[in-house]
């Protein structure tokens, strides 16, 4: 679906616009060009953000990798010892 609206553009605009599209064309070169505007911001915007969260976060995210990497590694034995293939025999009582 589209919607038909205004829009009051620069001289300077309007004369690249006509340079690079056909006039039954302008909707939808604007269209794709805004659209990729958009994404191309939002990503650099996003990428920003993240890496501005990581140096914040950083000093407390070790802290808490520190805390629980003990934890982490009782776990990875304990698995490794119960994944391991027990010898035939007798069964074992419980």
């Amino acid at each position: 679906m589209s919607k038909r609206i205004n829009v009051i553009l620069p001289d300077k605009t309007v004369a690249v616009l006509d340079r690079v599209t056909s006039k039954g064309n302008r909707s939808r070169f604007i269209s794709r060009a805004v659209m990729h505007l958009v994404e191309t911001e939002g990503k650099a915007n996003l990428r920003e953000r993240l890496k501005a969260e990581a140096l914040a976060n950083g000093e407390r995210d070790l802290a808490i990798a520190a805390e629980w990497f003990p934890l982490e590694e009782e776990a990875a034995r304990t698995f490794e010892t119960s994944a391991r293939p027990r010898k035939a025999g007798k069964p074992k009582r419980t």
